[in-house]
């Protein structure tokens, strides 16, 4: 990108003030800018043999030289004790899987496996006998603070719905899955950037990968959904929040370094994402931002540390303030008025128009492995807002796009 024309002070797109670093990420293409293949008629997902295939790896030629460097400024360090398996291969080796259901509990560690905790939602959904009917289930307990409510329910993120589902209770844990997760997307169903109905009120069709069927088996029809029904139910679905998600794993019980590693891994996160208005703790439902919850054990501590970026479908789309040009964003830069009044920087709020979007899905996961504070900063600029990964080779494990209609398994 090349240096502004603005009067006002010289513009490089890596050395800007947090004010602008908050448009130029806002307006910045992201991954599937450029490129949506044309959905498969047969809504059948591909494979991907390839990193790249998968997601683009940043290039200095377009992403600047910054991305081949680790953050400078970093002074979060990992124990001198800290070591992680660089040797094995990572990607294409995570087994597929259909919905993941995120469980509030406001803690940061569990029993070994939370499935075992018990009077717990872990407990009731994993042995519960009504089983998911659209594919396999990637169930997670989390810090996600349990809400304060009287009958001693909880609230669970079902993803890639992108819902909040309320008071959750091991005795209704069979509505919640009939509900909700039968009638949910999956993440091998097609992404359309059409209103999609809520669970509710609809039923989708869980469409099988061509490489694994056995991440999502026959489609969810009326038939095959218990009679349950959700006028009857005390559950309750809101969208939520956050534009962005970064789920760590932290349970320490299962290795020390997961213990270790989501901490500090948070703090670099942080401080990044505050100057750019992005960053929302645990009790921020601000629209937009990023949310980082910790979780529970998602396999693979020896590759420590474990995140996994679920993004908005909003997140994938062009952004219409560049009007199709790659150019736009600096356009738009020397068009601003940054400064008030009294001659002081303004701080942007872009999540403004986030509220718009509606109530959307997750449109990618992008799963690393091996990752160190010194990588937080370039894992907010390019992997979180704009869907690219810088060390795929060392850190991809896999993930999908269901704009591409591509996964890893």
């Amino acid at each position: 990108m090349s240096p502004s024309k603005s009067t006002s002070k010289p513009f490089n797109a890596y050395k800007m003030t947090a004010t602008l670093k908050n448009l130029y990420y806002k307006l910045s293409p992201t991954s599937s800018s450029f490129s949506v293949p044309t959905l498969k008629s047969n809504g059948e997902f591909t494979k991907a043999q390839t990193t790249d295939a998968l997601f683009p790896t940043t290039d200095p030629a377009t992403d600047g030289e910054e991305c081949l460097h680790d953050c400078s400024s970093c002074s979060v360090k990992y124990p001198s004790k800290f070591t992680i398996d660089e040797t094995e291969e990572l990607f294409g080796h995570v087994k597929g899987w259909s919905t993941h259901l995120v469980v509030a509990t406001g803690k940061t560690d569990w029993v070994r496996d939370v499935a075992d905790e018990k009077g717990s939602i872990m407990e009731a959904v994993d042995k519960g006998t009504l089983k998911p009917a659209n594919g396999k289930l990637m169930l997670s307990a989390s810090n996600i603070p349990v809400p304060e409510h009287s009958d001693h329910s909880t609230s669970v993120l079902l993803l890639p719905a992108w819902k909040i589902i309320d008071k959750v209770t091991p005795a209704n844990a069979p509505e919640l899955i009939s509900d909700y997760v039968n009638n949910a997307p999956t993440n091998t169903t097609p992404f359309t950037h059409d209103p999609v109905p809520s669970a509710e009120s609809s039923a989708p069709s869980s469409i099988p990968t061509s490489e694994s069927s056995s991440a999502d088996p026959a489609p969810v029809t009326a038939s095959t959904i218990p009679p349950t029904i959700a006028s009857t139910s005390t559950l309750q679905s809101r969208p939520c929040p956050h534009k962005y998600l970064i789920l760590m794993c932290s349970q320490k019980t299962r290795d020390a370094r997961c213990g270790q590693s989501a901490p500090l891994l948070r703090k670099e996160f942080e401080r990044h994402l505050r100057p750019l208005g992005l960053y929302r703790d645990l009790h921020d439902e601000r629209p937009g931002g990023v949310g980082i919850y910790f979780i529970s054990h998602v396999g693979g501590h020896k590759f420590s540390a474990n995140i996994m970026v679920y993004r908005h479908s909003s997140a994938v789309e062009r952004p219409k303030e560049l009007n199709g040009h790659v150019n736009g964003i600096q356009e738009t830069l020397e068009k601003l008025n940054v400064e008030d009044d009294k001659g002081k920087e303004v701080v942007l709020d872009v999540n403004k128009a986030q509220e718009e979007d509606g109530n959307g899905e997750a449109a990618q996961c992008i799963w690393l492995a091996r990752v160190r504070p010194e990588d937080c900063e370039n894992i907010i600029r390019y992997t979180v807002l704009q869907g690219k990964v810088l060390k795929p080779e060392r850190q991809l494990r896999g993930g999908f796009d269901r704009c591409k209609q591509v996964a890893s398994w």
